[in-house]
């Protein structure tokens, strides 16, 4: 019967650090650019509310003064539902940010847990800790960390960019010299 030190001793452990491997991914900076390029929209739509709101709360403080119980109230209260109008519509467009970046690591993710998954496998290992999240593991042997390795296999299996082609050159097509036209076909 295997004994426990047996069946432990066969185990092999190794850790990563997924904060570096997520800051090296391929993709990781396209897809950043493109959130940061998405949320200039959603950024100015939120600014544009907030403006609303303040212009809104400084008219109404001028004005305060001279308005009756009644207008005080009313105004207080269209106020109050603007307020709870903006936010909701800042949750939904959080939101909406929040789906965009989702949207867009998904790929890079999906890659990491496939070459995590094809590392532990082939190196047989048992169990691959990530140190980022570092609260359970106080100390490690370096040598287990395959973080630079994990990151060689992403780099390689990222999806590659479409090569882009050159631009064709300005001008007439080059043809061999001394031929001026088809031979004859029969």
């Amino acid at each position: 019967m295997p004994s426990l030190a047996s069946a432990q001793a066969s185990q092999k452990f190794a850790f990563v650090n997924s904060q570096a491997l997520l800051q090296s991914a391929p993709g990781r900076a396209d897809a950043e650019a493109s959130f940061e390029k998405d949320m200039v929209g959603i950024r100015t739509q939120l600014s544009k509310l907030q403006d609303s709101l303040n212009t809104m709360n400084e008219a109404f403080a001028k004005e305060e003064v001279s308005l009756s119980p009644a207008a005080k109230e009313a105004r207080l209260k269209t106020m109050r539902e603007k307020e709870q109008a903006w936010g909701a519509q800042a949750q939904k467009l959080q939101a909406q940010a929040q789906e965009r970046q989702e949207e867009l690591m998904a790929p890079i993710m999906e890659n990491l847990r496939k070459v995590l998954d094809d590392v532990r496998m082939d190196g047989g290992y048992s169990f691959i800790f990530d140190v980022a999240a570092g609260a359970f593991i106080v100390s490690a042997d370096k040598n287990l960390d395959i973080t630079d390795r994990v990151l060689a296999k992403m780099r390689l299996s990222a999806p590659k960019a479409a090569p882009t082609r050159p631009a064709p050159a300005a001008g007439p097509t080059s043809a061999p010299a001394g031929i001026t036209k088809k031979p004859p076909t029969e």
